[in-house]
């Protein structure tokens, strides 16, 4: 039985191809590395930002208050301050909200990346798909790295806080993460076309 499949194996090659020095790849691959490092960092940061400050000011319960009333349309912000063409979400095989629910094509790399981590791989720190001509996700891998984040994601002990949860997400499936455990990935889609036309 192989462990990898085809998939995995291109998801592996794009890893250590965009890895390395990029001699040979063409100005618009590059671009689209340093478009989709630019749109993830400014995600996380707003809201990475955000969630400090909530948590800070109530604790988990003020957490998920955000989560569940502001990050979305955080996300739509920060989509809005990005050049035409690119989009930038959140996804996970594990969702908790359903607007992170993967599209087909990125549950696939998601679920590759789930058989690296599995297999004890080191997770790349980015992943290149080409969709089309002129259409590609950047893929950056999310892992818990906090031990925070196990408030609201790890086994929840708090029984007022798994009740609230509960009814803001009727749904979940984000719960059981362990430190080091791969949460998902954010994907950033960049048309290059519609960036051109701009």
């Amino acid at each position: 039985m192989h462990l990898f499949s085809p998939l995995l194996l291109i998801s592996l090659s794009t890893a250590l191809l965009f890895g390395a020095p990029q001699n040979k790849q063409s100005k618009e691959l590059n671009a689209v590395i340093s478009t989709g490092q630019y749109s993830t960092k400014l995600l996380l940061k707003t809201l990475g930002s955000n969630m400090k400050k909530n948590m800070k000011a109530g604790g988990p319960m003020k957490a998920l208050d955000f989560c569940s009333q502001e990050a979305y349309n955080l996300t739509e912000e920060v989509n809005l301050k990005l050049p035409n063409g690119i989009r930038v979400k959140r996804i996970s095989l594990k969702y908790r909200n359903p607007a992170n629910k993967p599209e087909v094509d990125e549950e696939l790399i998601l679920d590759s990346l789930h058989k690296l981590k599995n297999a004890n791989v080191l997770m790349p720190k980015q992943l290149v798909q080409k969709v089309n001509a002129t259409t590609y996700k950047y893929y950056k891998p999310l892992l818990i790295n906090k031990k925070v984040c196990l408030k609201c994601h790890g086994n929840i002990k708090d029984t007022d806080l798994k009740r609230a949860i509960a009814q803001r997400y009727p749904i979940d499936k984000a719960t059981h993460y362990k430190m080091g455990d791969l949460r998902g990935a954010v994907v950033v889609t960049i048309d290059t076309a519609a960036k051109a036309a701009k």
